[in-house]
């Protein structure tokens, strides 16, 4: 703003609050509390006990302290502090619901807002402190007072007492968190709220890396939680799916978003991403998470769908479905070709195989079949070749990541220990070809336009080769109408 305006801006400001009238006592009908010594003491006194016992994944104590161990090997004699994060707010004293940073969930086993988790260096180890807010109890002015945190609002919350038990860990009021200089610092450090405090020291992108690479091999307690957030992302498929006709009729894929999310936040956490819903020329929009559209019975229906559990852990999985229950001629030859890029995917995944080898596999395939449709203007080998890559006009995005506690999982891994490396037991991962050809693109034969679909597994590295979570859902456009038909 130049000088000038701003000047000009201010005194219009100032002028217009000298014309404001003066705020008017309160109305005696309607008192302000803060100022009823009545209300105050009314409210100080005369509150039970309530149930304040932490809500927490069974196990996740014990899983969270294995991975400290884990990275306390990686960085012996450094203090290390992960934080937590606090939730957005929306409007006014009106939060989003908290989500806690993904390290944070990783080493600490539960998500506790504004806290900062602590490992300080001893002899063999790290011994670990969890610094966090008190809620407000009955007693405090902050009960009836505060809306984020106080009982009264919110209702009873787990305090470091509680959370010491259940966590296994020291805990300490978060006023009384002090780091040495040299403290490598991760997480999600909000500029507001108690775990402030740190916001102005610098992050550690090491300590973040080294997390995430931790992160990428799942052991036996991780790999359960994974599987059960697949399982029931599996029936929250069904339960979507039974809803077609009904979306068609009315709510549109809205109807369909929403019946899944109500599903994933009935039966576990929430979603672990926003649903994916689209219908028609909807379908090849990536991340069409808007779901504002109708369903079009005679279109193509992509689903892409994913629980998260309360420990974090969440399924990524993606099916296709004809809305009619039943394939037209040009629906199922697209559904098809992806099908045979899905399958070379998954033949690709296997312990010592480059994290590279089921990319290749998926994106030949798919190169190929869009030549024989006379959809590439250069041979194949020429669009499988780097200075090339014709083919991903139809396939911008990439066909798998590691899956875990976040969808994307471990993305501040290095290169090397990510696409550069070779797949290991334990490692799990999505593998997701898709053909995405828009309504608006111009080089495709009419019949193509609006057609989108994409297959998504997620599937774990076994000793012997991969084992894929997700096969509850068919992947064959036969095997799709069948189980359609028989939900209905």
């Amino acid at each position: 703003m130049h000088a000038e305006v701003a000047t000009a801006t201010a005194t219009a400001a100032a002028a217009a609050a000298r014309s404001m009238p003066l705020p008017e006592e309160p109305d005696p009908r309607m008192p302000r509390l803060a100022g009823s010594p009545g209300f105050r003491e009314f409210m100080l006194q005369g509150w039970g006990e309530a149930d304040r016992t932490p809500v927490m994944a069974d196990g996740a104590a014990e899983a969270a302290a294995r991975h400290r161990d884990r990275l306390s090997v990686a960085f012996s004699g450094e203090v290390l502090a992960i934080v937590a994060g606090r939730a957005p707010m929306r409007v006014n004293d009106n939060a989003h619901e908290f989500r806690a940073d993904s390290d944070f969930l990783w080493l600490a086993g539960a998500a506790v807002e504004d806290a900062v988790l602590v490992l300080e260096p001893r002899a063999g180890g790290h011994d670990a402190t969890l610094y966090l807010p008190a809620p407000f109890r009955p007693g405090d002015e902050g009960f009836f007072a505060d809306p984020l945190r106080g009982e009264l609002w919110v209702g009873p919350m787990p305090g470091l007492a509680e959370w010491a038990d259940a966590l296994g860990v020291r805990t300490r009021p978060i006023e009384a968190l002090e780091l040495p200089g040299g403290a490598l610092i991760a997480g999600t450090v909000p500029t507001t709220g108690p775990s402030a405090i740190i916001a102005a020291r610098p992050r550690s992108a090491e300590l973040a890396r080294v997390l995430a690479e931790l992160r990428m091999v799942k052991d036996d307690w991780e790999l359960a939680e994974l599987g059960a957030a697949v399982d029931t992302t599996v029936d929250g498929f069904a339960a979507t799916a039974l809803e077609i006709p009904n979306a068609v009729r009315r709510g549109g894929e809205r109807w369909l978003q929403g019946t899944f999310d109500r599903h994933a936040r009935t039966f576990g956490a929430g979603t672990g991403y926003a649903s994916i819903v689209g219908s028609g020329a909807h379908a090849p929009v990536l991340h069409w998470v808007r779901a504002e559209g109708a369903v079009d019975p005679e279109a193509l229906l992509l689903l892409d769908l994913g629980v998260e559990r309360r420990s974090g852990y969440t399924a990524d999985v993606t099916r296709t479905l004809p809305a009619s229950g039943t394939f037209s001629t040009v629906q199922r030859e697209v559904h098809d070709l992806v099908e045979a890029s899905h399958r070379a995917g998954l033949a690709a995944v296997g312990p010592g195989r480059d994290w590279t080898d089921f990319h290749t596999a998926c994106m030949e395939v798919l190169a190929r079949g869009l030549a024989d449709w006379g959809l590439l203007p250069v041979s194949v080998d020429e669009a499988l070749s780097p200075q090339g890559q014709q083919h991903r006009r139809f396939i911008v995005c990439g066909v798998g990541h590691h899956l875990g506690i976040d969808v994307h999982d471990c993305s501040s891994a290095s290169h090397a220990a990510y696409q550069g490396a070779r797949m290991q037991p334990g490692m799990v991962l999505t593998v997701e070809p898709g053909l995405y050809f828009h309504a608006f693109d111009e080089t495709l034969p009419p019949e193509l336009r609006g057609v989108g679909v994409r297959l998504e597994d997620d599937v774990v590295v076994t000793p012997t080769g991969s084992e894929v979570l997700s096969n509850g859902l068919p992947i064959d456009a036969a095997g799709v109408e069948a189980w359609m038909a028989r939900l209905r």
